[in-house]
C-alpha cells in the first residue's frame, strides 16, 4: 500500500501545482480590464518528483505565470525572466503594488505594459522604498510627470537600485549642473542616458570632464556631449582622441570639435580607414577626405553603403565629377530617393534643354529647401513646369535599384 499511496500523493501534488499556478492571475480588478491575456499553463506542469514540483512549480513559477497572464509574455520569455532572477514573488501583492504606484504617478496602461516588458524586475520591487524617493527627487527639481513618464517608460533602468539616489544620482546631478542650463535638463539627461552614467565609474566621468576642460573644450561643448554621447566620458583613452581631433584641424573651443570627437570615438581605426578607401576609389585623395571632414564632421558617421551608393549615383549615373562633392560633404547625409535623385532628374533635364548653364554649381541646388528648389528650378520655367513637376514628384517611382546601380528614368 505504501507505494500506491506514494503514487497517489504525487498525482495529487502535480494537479495542485497547476491549480496554484492558475491563481497567479492578479486579484486587482484593473488587470482584468487592461492586462488580461489568454494563456495556457500546461507547460508548467511537471513530470519530475513531487518535491521538485512543489519547490519549482508552486513557489517560483507564480511570477512567470503572472507575466504571461497579465502582460502577454510568452512562456519562454516569462521563464527566462524567472530563471535569470528578474522576477521573484509568490503572490500578487507585490506586483500589484508596483502597478498601482505607477498608475498613481501618471503612467498609462500602455506605459506600464511597455515598462514591464522591458524590465520585468520592476514587479519584484518595493515601490515606496525603491521608486518613491527617486520620483520625489525628480519632481522636486523642476521635472513634471509629463516629462519623466515617457522617458522612464523606455528607460526604466534608473529605478533599479534603491541605493542609486544617494550614491550616484545626486552626485551626478550636482556634476551636470555645471554644464546643463536647468534642473529639468539634468533630470531628463540622467533618465535618458542612465545606462551610460551607471556603467562608468563616477571618478572616471569626473576625470574626463576635467580633462576636456583643461584641453580647452568649452563648457557648452561638454554639456552637449553629456546630453548626447555621455559614454564618451567613460573612455580610458580620451586624451588620445582629443589630440587626434585637434591634429585634424578642429579647435577645442568650437562646436565642430564635438561632432569630430563623436566621429572619432564612434568607430574603430579599421572602419575609419575603410570609409577613407571608399572615397579614394571614387577619385578623392586622403587630403580631400580630411578637408571634407573639416567642413562636415558628420561625414565620417555616414555608413560605407551610403557613401558608396551616393558616389555611384553621382559618378556613374549622372556622369558628374566626384570632386564637386568635396566642397559640400553634407550631400552624403541627404536621402538618395527623397532628395538627390528627384532633384538630379530636374537638373539633368534643364541642362539637356539648355535651360541651365553648364558651369553652374552642381551641388548648390541640393542644399535649398524644397519650396525654394521648386521655385527656382521648376515653376520658374512656365512652359516646362508641368513636366518638371511630374518628373520631380515621381521620386521613388523614378528610382529603380539594380544591385548597387541607380537609374534615373525620364
Amino acid at each position: 500500500m505504501k507505494p500506491l499511496q506514494a503514487i497517489l500523493k504525487k498525482r495529487f501534488l502535480s494537479q495542485n501545482v497547476v491549480l496554484d499556478i492558475i491563481t497567479a492571475k492578479s486579484n486587482n480588478p484593473l488587470f482584468h480590464q487592461h492586462f488580461s491575456f489568454p494563456f495556457s499553463l500546461t507547460r508548467f506542469s511537471t513530470t519530475t518528483s513531487a518535491s521538485e514540483s512543489v519547490s519549482e512549480s508552486v513557489t517560483h513559477p507564480f511570477a512567470a505565470s503572472y507575466l504571461i497572464n497579465n502582460f502577454g509574455f510568452t512562456h519562454e520569455s516569462a521563464l527566462k525572466s524567472f530563471n535569470y532572477k528578474h522576477v521573484r514573488f509568490n503572490t500578487a501583492d507585490k506586483p500589484d503594488s508596483v502597478i498601482t504606484f505607477f498608475q498613481n504617478h501618471g503612467f498609462s496602461h500602455d506605459n506600464i505594459r511597455i515598462m514591464i516588458r522591458r524590465a520585468p524586475w520592476l514587479l519584484s520591487s518595493q515601490p515606496h522604498k525603491r521608486f518613491l524617493p527617486k520620483f520625489q527627487f525628480f519632481l522636486s527639481n523642476a521635472a513634471s510627470s509629463s516629462d519623466i513618464v515617457p522617458l522612464l517608460t523606455t528607460n526604466p533602468r534608473i529605478l533599479r537600485s534603491s541605493l542609486d539616489l544617494e550614491k550616484q544620482i545626486i552626485p551626478l546631478f550636482e556634476l551636470l549642473s555645471r554644464f546643463l542650463k536647468t534642473n529639468k535638463d539634468i533630470i531628463l539627461c540622467l533618465i535618458r542616458y542612465w545606462t551610460a552614467f551607471a556603467t562608468n565609474p563616477y571618478h572616471l566621468i569626473v576625470s574626463n570632464i576635467n580633462l576636456m576642460s583643461d584641453f580647452g573644450v568649452s563648457d557648452n561643448v561638454i554639456g552637449s556631449l553629456l546630453q548626447s554621447r555621455p559614454s564618451i566620458f567613460g573612455s580610458k583613452d580620451l586624451i588620445k582622441s582629443l589630440e587626434e581631433v585637434k591634429d585634424l584641424g578642429f579647435h577645442p573651443s568650437l562646436t565642430t570639435f564635438r561632432a569630430a570627437l563623436i566621429a572619432k570615438k564612434g568607430m574603430t581605426k579599421k572602419l575609419w580607414d575603410k570609409k577613407v578607401d571608399v572615397f579614394k576609389k571614387r577619385g578623392w585623395s586622403g587630403e580631400a577626405v580630411i578637408h571634407a571632414f573639416r567642413i562636415q564632421p558628420n561625414l565620417m558617421l555616414v555608413s560605407i553603403h551610403k557613401i558608396d551608393s551616393s558616389m555611384s549615383f553621382w559618378v556613374n549615373q549622372l556622369g558628374w565629377n566626384s570632386l564637386a562633392l568635396i566642397k559640400l560633404p553634407q550631400m552624403f547625409s541627404y536621402s538618395l530617393e527623397k532628395r538627390i535623385i528627384p532633384r538630379a532628374s530636374v537638373l539633368q533635364f534643364l541642362l539637356m534643354k539648355g535651360l541651365r548653364k553648364k558651369n553652374a554649381s552642381l551641388t548648390t541646388p541640393f542644399t535649398y529647401s524644397e519650396k525654394l528648389f521648386l521655385s527656382k528650378f521648376v515653376f520658374r520655367f512656365k512652359e516646362e513646369s508641368d513636366y518638371l513637376l511630374k518628373l520631380y514628384e515621381r521620386k521613388n517611382e523614378n528610382c529603380i535599384r539594380n544591385g548597387k546601380q541607380w537609374h534615373v528614368i525620364h
